[in-house]
């Protein structure tokens, strides 16, 4: 054996060795199961690999595909295995596929059971392997016909290798009998695989870890996706895995106005939601902060699932913010996202990794309405954003995530309420008066200090956004369209076409 001989044998699988508190028990067999394209063959040759790059030696025994086959997919993902793996091609004996030497009085599948089993020790006995992949269970569980001598048989399996040094995998695509659990009982752990088809976009694939006998694993499913390299998977965020030490300081947006609507500003480690109809400059307002952030010397992430780049650059270079000379200098990560293509939990990985390798302290995610279209259901979208932004909040990152109402004014409808997520609920509105369709925004929740409980006009120029004075005499501005009840005319509080007062 290795040095390593005595610690976990790690899977070769980014993601994965966390799940499983540091990798599979060596001297121990282990399930991978999942129907056929689930990924089962990538995670087994990653296995391998890991081994045989620290020096073990390696088998793969294969039932069901050919080596020709094993060597392409291992080629597709740019690994040449040639000399890293021993490939066990089991073909039934050329005595049994002859009918002239077919037996009569025994049922050939008794013997191409033992002749099976005899030629997976003969090989392990040669290359005397420390990882093992045999693949697949659906082959043996056919020749042995019925339950019983499946279970003996697989318990013969796990005694020879009980005896030897080997961390096995074998690798069953359920395909003959899904219902048939003899092996979950048998093995030291079973990991599930499932490949799921949504109505639009590519294939989901989840994992999830269904035993592990003495030792602990983080439950649940995990998202995982196949990609050039082979198989990574994105472990499913609990935030209170995660903390660290900042200052809650106040942080501003450049704009005195929207400071003072916010009580002085936003504090570090909060998040913040933007609600509104489309067109009210939900993106706006938090750019605003990314620029602030920026002029900080500080780093922010901005993950667009809406707005195409191109557009999105032209239009805040028109307004002063420039976002891609910012990205270019490498002060801002900004992507922009398929949500038809992108699983939640690698979002959530996206996310992480650019607070923590690109040291992002804002984050921007915008829209949640592209982000809902990645869940498979509203419940999963709300647990997913809880964990997020707790675990963001725990970083001391602000975060801001936008919401498009459905509707211009009147009674507006969310797809999902997240407003009970985040710290400060910001409200973006129509109104129509004198004859013009003019913007409004208020504060409606702050857990982190207090607010004014003003309503402000504002516009979108040229120079940005300004804000105006609190709107006062009038009544029913956040419904759109409000009621003179005071002296003063709303008149007083618009502004020119350059953003300036009236």
């Amino acid at each position: 054996m290795t040095e390593n001989s005595t610690a976990k044998a790690l899977t070769g699988v980014p993601g994965l060795d966390d799940i499983l508190s540091g990798g599979l028990s060596r001297r121990r067999v282990f399930l991978l199961e999942g129907s056929p394209g689930s990924g089962k063959t990538t995670i087994a040759l990653q296995f391998l690999l890991e081994g045989a790059g620290i020096g073990e030696r390696c088998l793969y025994i294969t039932l069901s595909e050919t080596e020709e086959e094993l060597r392409e997919s291992a080629l597709s993902h740019g690994r040449d295995i040639r000399d890293q793996v021993e490939i066990f091609e089991l073909v039934p004996p050329e005595s049994l596929l002859d009918a002239d030497q077919q037996q009569s009085l025994l049922y050939s599948s008794d013997l191409e059971l033992s002749e099976t089993t005899r030629l997976i020790f003969e090989a392990f006995a040669r290359v005397k392997p420390h990882r093992v992949v045999i693949d697949s269970l659906s082959e043996i569980r056919l020749l042995a016909q019925s339950s019983l001598r499946y279970r003996r048989q697989i318990l013969a399996l796990k005694h020879f290798f009980s005896r030897s040094d080997a961390t096995v995998l074998l690798l069953d695509d359920m395909t003959s009998d899904t219902l048939d659990k003899t092996v979950h009982s048998v093995v030291h752990g079973v990991m599930h695989l499932e490949q799921l088809a949504p109505d639009y976009g590519s294939e989901r694939r989840r994992l999830r870890v269904l035993k592990y006998r003495g030792q602990a694993y983080r439950g649940g499913y995990h998202d995982f996706v196949i990609k050039t390299g082979g198989v990574a998977v994105f472990p499913r965020l609990r935030a209170l895995e995660h903390k660290s030490g900042f200052e809650r300081t106040m942080l501003g947006s450049g704009i005195a106005e929207f400071d003072n609507l916010l009580g002085g500003g936003l504090t570090r480690g909060s998040s913040t939601l933007l609600i509104g109809p489309a067109g009210t400059g939900k993106s706006l307002f938090a750019l605003q902060f990314v620029n602030a952030a920026v002029l900080r010397g500080e780093r922010a992430a901005i993950f667009v699932f809406d707005e195409e780049l191109g557009l999105l650059f032209a239009r805040t270079k028109a307004m002063g913010l420039d976002l891609e000379g910012m990205r270019d200098k490498g002060l801002i990560h900004i992507e922009q996202l398929d949500a038809a293509e992108l699983s939640p939990g690698e979002f959530a990985q996206r996310v992480r990794d650019r607070v923590s390798a690109f040291e992002a302290q804002t984050v921007v995610i915008d829209s949640i309405n592209g982000y809902q279209a990645a869940m498979p259901e509203e419940n999963g979208l709300v647990l997913h954003m809880h964990e997020l932004l707790q675990f963001l909040n725990r970083q001391g990152v602000n975060t801001f995530i936008t919401v498009a109402q459905h509707g211009l004014v009147g009674d507006m409808k969310s797809p999902v309420d997240v407003t009970y997520l985040a710290d400060t609920v910001i409200l973006l509105r129509y109104f129509e008066a004198d004859g013009r369709v003019r913007r409004a925004i208020s504060v409606i929740k702050k857990r982190t200090g207090n607010h004014e409980d003003t309503i402000r006009e504002y516009t979108i120029g040229s120079r940005g956004l300004t804000l105006g004075e609190p709107l006062s005499g009038f009544q029913g501005i956040l419904r759109g369209v409000p009621l003179f009840v005071g002296d003063k005319k709303l008149s007083t509080h618009a502004f020119d076409e350059d953003g300036s007062h009236s």
